[in-house]
């Protein structure tokens, strides 16, 4: 058949791909990104949508455990409503909160993704359930008055208002990759739900303003502590000529502090609620297991540093294993504190549920807890990736040095805040230290001491004969972008679920 007028045809695009190749090889490429492009889309939502499945049958679990769970006809659907968002909320801790303690090490590369994810999932659900307590305050911080709700039902719906309003929080902020406080979360939920039911008055204002001053207490802290760990690094280690001699005499006595310092973290924070020991017996036992891994660190230290190339690479593996361990006790530690923020109000609602009375304090059963603990975990592992990497490599870069100074930071940080009874975030104080490194190394690059290791050459540093306006544009090693959209999360993070959880509250009400 003859071909028609403006017909194409095999033989005219062939001549047409020798006269025009580059052409053709442009169209080419286009098209086989866009199908590059639709596989990865296609692949990510395929992805996705697993997850959201594995989530859907774990609160289609839950709802079936609650339903099966008991206590009296009259409040049964809302002790199954509480468990569905118990387990929401649990899920929600895990896949925003946990990237605080897994993100410098998977940065650093001391942790590869899939074993951080492990070692995070198992800790954090021993953690709940071995030293979670078996008793914990329905009230977080003691924020309002229970005895102001009217009767057991009014508590009912405030505490699954604020338990609903903490967890779309703390979802949305995983969204945007902002980590925030779930403590913050769940204590505006609380505090807004009391609004709703029983006026301002039901507040108590005191702890508030406390709480408040933390958003600045705790990310500052946590900084400043973390840049100094960094700075004594730097100046005795990593700028010395002879760095296996440094990394021979300080890294046991770093490794050391950690070790103290975690073992007094873990007495203090992590077994409070199954044993509380007096501040002598952790100031004691800190000081004497810094001292014992001192001693039993500093002949391995010098074997393994003696065969080591005078590189910073080098000295960077000496800090991979202690970082290791800190991670795990840092989950270790979330898990005994936070599952309180997943299964308090829960159990506050089971018990009011059970009893029809209110209580301050809620003994937590089994089922409730293993809610808590296995949400967690599973929260991390479907959803915790996005914040970990963003906490780990997209703030500023990470090595096993830095973490180090980010970890031992978080944990004396605490300490510190306990001993004064400041009642600040882990969050904040550990993204301020991821914070803190970073600009600290922004601010040495621009003195240019790092060019030099920090000596001297002609009786000034590089960065006094530098001109001015050199100076000033210096690098940026804090991605901008990710301090603003943290910090309004963490400014508005509780009056967002006060006011979210008193409109769920009202809405509740009008409806049921």
């Amino acid at each position: 058949m003859t071909p028609g007028h403006g017909e194409i045809t095999p033989a005219i695009v062939l001549r047409h791909q020798k006269i025009y190749p580059a052409v053709y090889k442009e169209t080419l490429t286009k098209d086989l990104s866009k199908l590059r492009y639709l596989e990865s889309a296609s692949q990510t939502s395929g992805q996705f949508l697993t997850k959201v499945g594995f989530s859907l049958l774990f609160l289609v679990i839950v709802y079936v455990v609650a339903v099966s769970s008991g206590g009296s006809e009259t409040y049964s659907a809302f002790i199954v409503a509480a468990g569905v968002c118990g387990a929401y909320m649990a899920m929600n801790i895990g896949a925003n909160d946990v990237a605080n303690n897994m993100g410098p090490a998977v940065g650093s590369k001391a942790l590869t993704l899939p074993a951080a994810l492990a070692i995070a999932a198992i800790f954090e659900a021993a953690g709940a359930l071995i030293a979670g307590g078996d008793v914990v305050k329905t009230i977080s911080k003691n924020i309002i008055a229970v005895d102001s709700f009217d009767n057991e039902l009014t508590f009912i719906w405030a505490m699954l208002s604020a338990l609903i309003a903490a967890s779309l929080w703390i979802n949305i902020a995983t969204m945007v990759r902002a980590p925030v406080s779930t403590t913050h979360s769940i204590v505006g939920g609380v505090m807004g739900a009391g609004i709703g039911a029983a006026g301002f008055a039901i507040v108590n204002w005191g702890t508030m303003s406390k709480i408040a001053a933390s958003w600045v207490i705790s990310p500052v802290l946590g900084g400043i502590i973390a840049a100094i760990f960094l700075a004594f690094i730097n100046n005795f280690i990593v700028y010395r000529e002879d760095k296996i001699a440094g990394a021979k005499r300080w890294v046991p006595a770093l490794v050391g502090i950690m070790a103290g310092v975690f073992a007094a973290y873990l007495m203090l924070k992590g077994l409070k609620r199954v044993w509380k020991p007096e501040p002598w017996m952790i100031t004691s036992a800190a000081i004497a297991i810094g001292a014992f891994t001192y001693l039993v660190l500093k002949p391995y230290i010098a074997r393994k540093a003696s065969g080591m190339e005078n590189r910073n690479k080098s000295i960077r593996t000496l800090f991979t294993v202690p970082l290791i361990c800190s991670t795990a006790l840092l989950s270790f530690a979330h898990g005994s504190n936070d599952v309180a923020n997943a299964v308090g109000p829960l159990a506050a609602i089971v018990s009011a549920a059970a009893s029809g009375s209110i209580a301050t304090k809620v003994t937590i059963p089994l089922w409730v807890m293993c809610i808590g603990a296995i949400g967690i975990s599973l929260g991390l592992a479907l959803f915790g990736p996005r914040l970990i990497r963003m906490v780990g490599d997209q703030i500023t870069k990470m090595n096993p040095m830095r973490a180090y100074c980010v970890a031992l930071s978080a944990a004396i940080t605490v300490l510190i805040a306990s001993a004064l009874g400041l009642p600040v975030s882990s969050t904040h104080i550990a993204v301020g230290a991821v914070f803190g490194v970073g600009f600290f190394r922004e601010w040495q690059t621009s003195r240019r001491t790092h060019i030099n290791h920090g000596q001297y050459r002609k009786g000034k540093k590089f960065w006094e004969k530098m001109d001015p306006e050199e100076r000033a544009l210096r690098r940026k090693l804090v991605r901008r972008q990710h301090v603003v959209t943290i910090a309004s999360a963490w400014v508005i993070t509780v009056p967002a679920t006060a006011i979210l959880a008193a409109a769920l509250f009202w809405g509740l009400r009008s409806v049921f």
